[in-house]
């Protein structure tokens, strides 16, 4: 007697997105401490029509102040004037859009540390019951992660149980599972 199987596919979209500003890592000039901590606030300085920004960030143990430079000697008319505005006010949304630029941590020799300042947000909710899963992942900000602690964190394993299954195929993607992205990607759970 032949015994007809069917596997169950399901699919699910997940979303990366920064619940909080990253911690930046530098060390201080002032103390033992490479942590800083910033909330957003911006130093607008003018000599003459050029412009300095700059984010001023806060070390975490002795509160001595560095300046991420932004823009440097930039004529105030290359400047929208609604984000010469949000930089008056101190808008802590343009900072963590601007955190995520690549440049801003390369021009200032500082490192971004993600953990704990993203979330994971799911649909559906509750992963689907099935043989095989398809998950794309998109990303609202670039905020670069650890492929395997994203895949680890929505499908509830531990690292090692990811990397295990990767190896064993039970993991797969056209893209690459190794290593930080901070771009949308996919794979497939074959349990």
């Amino acid at each position: 007697m032949h015994e007809n199987t069917f596997l169950v596919r399901a699919a699910t979209q997940w979303r990366v997105r920064p619940t909080a500003l990253p911690t930046i890592r530098r060390r201080c000039r002032a103390c033992s401490s490479n942590e800083y901590r910033t909330q957003g606030k911006f130093r607008v300085n003018a000599n003459h029509k050029l412009l300095d920004v700059w984010l001023l960030a806060l070390c975490a143990q002795c509160g001595e102040t560095i300046k991420l430079t932004v823009m440097e000697r930039t004529h105030v008319r290359t400047i929208d004037p609604e984000t010469l505005s949000r930089f008056h006010a101190n808008d802590a949304s343009l900072a963590a859009r601007l955190l995520t630029d690549p440049q801003l941590p390369h021009r200032n020799d500082v490192a971004l540390d993600w953990t704990d300042a993203w979330r994971l947000d799911m649909d559906p909710v509750d992963l689907p019951k099935a043989d095989i899963l398809e998950v794309r992942v998109e990303f609202t900000h670039r905020i670069p992660l650890r492929v395997s602690t994203v895949i680890a964190t929505g499908l509830e394993l531990s690292g090692s149980e990811v990397a295990r299954h990767i190896a064993t195929g039970a993991i797969t993607s056209e893209d690459k599972l190794t290593g930080r992205r901070a771009s949308d990607f996919g794979f497939v759970m074959r349990w």
